[in-house]
C-alpha cells in the first residue's frame, strides 16, 4: 500500500547543550529529512511550565524550516488555538505558506487550561474549548475569503480586508491529534498518540466517521485522501542492543520531562484543579469539556505512560513503553509489517527524544531512509498552488 513518512517533534533540551546549538542541529536533521523524501514535518506547541518543547513559537522556528528545505511539507501540530488571536494566525498561516511555496500544513488543538492558566486566561475547560472553536472558525473564513466578518464571543469583525492569503486554497490541510472521530467530523487528517493497538483501532473509528460525517470515498477540501497515523519514537541503529543502549535513559528521561515539571509546579502552588482531574493528558489539562466524542480516559500522563509500559511488555525486547521502538533496521521492518496491517497511510517518526543526542539521531535517520523508507515510501507531494 502507499504509505507516507512524516516526522512529530518537540525539540526537547539536550543536556549540555545551548538553545542556539539545539536549533542548528536540528535544522541540519531537518534538510536531511528533506533529501530523504519525507512527506512533512510536525512540531508541537507547549509553553511554561513545560520544558519539553523549546520552540513555544513554532511560526519563527518554521520560517527557517521554509527556506531549509525544497520538498517537505511542515507545520504546527498543533497550535494550540485558544491561546492565539485569530488576525495575527491568518497573517502568518499566510506569510509561511506563501514564503515556502505552498507547503504548510496545519495542526489544530484546544491545548490544556494549565497553560492557559498560565497565559492569563480562564481556567475552564467549557471556555477554552469555546475559545478553539471560535478561532478555527475565523481561520477558516478568514483565509478563504477577501474579507472576515463574524460576530463571536471572543472576536467580532465586520468586512474585514484579507491582503494576505495563503498559496494553497481555500487553505493549508488541516490536521488534529489524538482524537480521530474529532478529525473526521471537521474533514481533517489525524495524528495519534499511543500504542500499535491503539492504531488498529483508531483507524477504522477514523475511517468510519469519515464516511459518516464527510461521505463515502470523499476528499479534503484541498481533493487529498485523508491521512491516518501514529506517532512512533524511534532508535535505528546497527545492532539492537547498541539501539537499547541509547533509548532505554532516553525513554526515562522523555517521560520526566513531558509530565514532571508541570506537575512539580502544580504541586508547588497547590493549583489542586489541575492536580484532580479524571482526565489529565500530558499533564493536568483539566477536565474534558461535555459533547466531546469518547476517547479512552486516563488520570495524567504518567498513568497513560505506565499503562504504554505494559503493552506487549517482554515479548517484543524492540519496544519500549509500547510507543517506542528501538532496533536494527530489519526490527523496524518487521514493526513496519504490523503497522501497514493496521490500515494506517501515514508513518509519523520521532528521532529525537529524551536525552538522544544529535549524532544518534541523525544515525537513526540515516538508517531509516535509506533501509526502510524505499520498501515503502511514496515521494513527498510537491507544493500546491
Amino acid at each position: 500500500m502507499s504509505l507516507r513518512f512524516g516526522v512529530f517533534d518537540h525539540v526537547e533540551p539536550v543536556p549540555g547543550q545551548r538553545l542556539d546549538q539545539i536549533y542548528r542541529e536540528r535544522l541540519v536533521q531537518i534538510e536531511r529529512l528533506d533529501r530523504a523524501g519525507f512527506y512533512a514535518y510536525h512540531l508541537a506547541e507547549h509553553h511554561t511550565p513545560a520544558i519539553h518543547s523549546l520552540a513555544p513559537s513554532q511560526n519563527v522556528f518554521l520560517g527557517s524550516v521554509a527556506q531549509r528545505t525544497k520538498r517537505m511539507r511542515f507545520g504546527p501540530c498543533v497550535y494550540v488555538l485558544p491561546l492565539h488571536h485569530p488576525l495575527r494566525l491568518i497573517e502568518e498561516i499566510s506569510m509561511l505558506d506563501n514564503l515556502s511555496g505552498g507547503r504548510l500544513e496545519i495542526g489544530v488543538g484546544r491545548g490544556g487550561v494549565m497553560e492557559a492558566f498560565f497565559w492569563g486566561q480562564e481556567a475552564d475547560p467549557e471556555t477554552n474549548y469555546a475559545r478553539y472553536l471560535e478561532t478555527l472558525a475565523i481561520i477558516r473564513e478568514g483565509l478563504s475569503h477577501d474579507q472576515l466578518t463574524y460576530a463571536g464571543r471572543f472576536h467580532s469583525f465586520e468586512n474585514l480586508p484579507m491582503y494576505l492569503r495563503p498559496l494553497q486554497q481555500p487553505y493549508p490541510p488541516l490536521w488534529y491529534m489524538r482524537n480521530p472521530v474529532t478529525a473526521a467530523m471537521e474533514g481533517m487528517h489525524t495524528i495519534i498518540v499511543g500504542s500499535i493497538d491503539g492504531l488498529a483501532v483508531a483507524v477504522p473509528r477514523y475511517r468510519a466517521a469519515w464516511e459518516e460525517h464527510q461521505g463515502a470515498g470523499a476528499v479534503t477540501v484541498q481533493g487529498d485522501a485523508p491521512m491516518i497515523g501514529l506517532v512512533v519514537h524511534l532508535v535505528v541503529a546497527d545492532t539492537d542492543a547498541e539501539a537499547m543502549r541509547i533509548a532505554t535513559p532516553a525513554w526515562e528521561k522523555y517521560r520526566w520531562n513531558l509530565a514532571a515539571p508541570r506537575r512539580l509546579e502544580a504541586e508547588r502552588r497547590g493549583l489542586t484543579q489541575f492536580m484532580q482531574t479524571k482526565d489529565g493528558s500530558f499533564g493536568f489539562v483539566g477536565e474534558r469539556p461535555k459533547g466531546l466524542p469518547t476517547r479512552e480516559l486516563r488520570r495524567d500522563i504518567d498513568a497513560e505512560l505506565e499503562r504504554f509500559d505494559q503493552v506487549k511488555q517482554g515479548s517484543h525486547p524492540n519496544r519500549l513503553g509500547g510507543v517506542a521502538l528501538a532496533g536494527t533496521p530489519r526490527a523496524v521492518l518487521e514493526y513496519m509489517e504490523e503497522y501497514v496491517a493496521t490500515g494506517a497511510n501515514y508513518f509519523v517518526c520521532s528521532f529525537q527524544w529524551g536525552d538522544i543526542s544529535h549524532e544518534d539521531a541523525m544515525r537513526s535517520i540515516e538508517l531509516f531512509a535509506t533501509e526502510v523508507m524505499p520498501r515503502y515510501a511514496t515521494l513527498a507531494s510537491p507544493a500546491r498552488a
